[in-house]
């Protein structure tokens, strides 16, 4: 009796399969690149999964180059993105497709930006990845609208929201979240130093913030 309840249990676990935890790749620029450094938001991210014992349910991975514009990522998504076998991808790009026109006279115009950005959703999504968009933050945190790029910046994140519609995808407006949180946070009207060092690059304090929102919206 005790032979074949032994048997019966070792059938059992030979049956069971660990479930996979399930795999979220942040996909970008230096933004993300950043993100996993210590104190970036993906470090964080993952040390709060750590913390509420949920490391187990979900993995969280970082492919962020810094200088990345969209058709960068396009070129890349296989090699940086798909070997790593994901189940959703969260894009965060943008900000170089518009800043770098005025840095080095490159950049990205509004219909190549699109078309590229879609033609990577599709790709994607084509492998049954879940797709996650997410708008460019900042080129400079004034609340007024008198930072230089604000008016391509407003139109390229339009663009994105537009394509997370077209494609059923979930958005994270972080062009509008940041907006908003400098609206209550920065009276002086600063360029800087509210969520970001330098406009772009997000501080302690914008990383915690991008970490608690991709926390609530990525994990249920």
């Amino acid at each position: 009796m005790k032979k074949l309840i032994l048997l019966a249990g070792l059938i059992v676990l030979a049956g069971f399969t660990p479930k996979k935890p399930f795999k979220v790749v942040f996909f970008g620029d230096s933004i993300t690149e950043y993100g996993a450094q210590p104190g970036g938001f993906i470090t964080l991210l993952r040390d709060r999964l750590k913390t509420e014992q949920k490391d187990k349910d979900y993995e969280v991975a970082g492919a962020g180059i810094g200088g990345n514009k969209i058709y960068d990522l396009y070129l890349r998504y296989e090699d940086d993105v798909l070997t790593k076998n994901p189940d959703e991808v969260v894009i965060w790009v943008g900000v170089n497709d518009v800043w770098h026109k005025r840095l080095f006279g490159t950049g990205t115009d509004w219909d190549k930006f699109g078309r590229f950005y879609s033609a990577l959703i599709k790709k994607m999504q084509a492998k049954n990845i879940k797709v996650v968009l997410c708008t460019p933050a900042s080129v400079g945190e004034k609340t007024d609208f008198s930072n230089e790029l604000d008016g391509d910046l407003n139109k390229y994140s339009q663009i994105i929201r537009d394509l997370a519609k077209q494609y059923n995808c979930d958005l994270v407006d972080f062009r509008y979240t940041f907006h908003e949180y400098n609206l209550k946070n920065n009276p002086e009207n600063k360029d800087h130093d509210i969520l970001t060092k330098d406009g772009v690059h997000l501080n302690d304090v914008g990383n915690k913030l991008v970490a608690d929102i991709f926390y609530k919206t990525l994990i249920k």
